[in-house]
């Protein structure tokens, strides 16, 4: 599964993490996917997409 959304191509995120010492470390945020059947081009498939384009009505889900 590559970390990614269908739909906004939204994916991972990488940053540093900042501990109360100032310790500095990689980290890495990935969106929040969600494997649904959904109608692209005409037919139900089974895809990646993020929740924020499930809320706001981006796709059709396949029921």
């Amino acid at each position: 599964m590559s970390r990614k959304c269908e739909i906004c191509n939204k994916g991972l995120v990488f940053g540093i993490q900042y501990s109360h010492s100032h310790r500095k470390t990689n980290r890495s945020w990935a969106p929040n996917l969600k494997k649904v059947k959904v109608i692209l081009n005409g037919t139900p498939k089974r895809v990646y997409v993020c929740t924020r384009c499930l809320r706001s009505g981006k796709v059709q889900r396949a029921l």
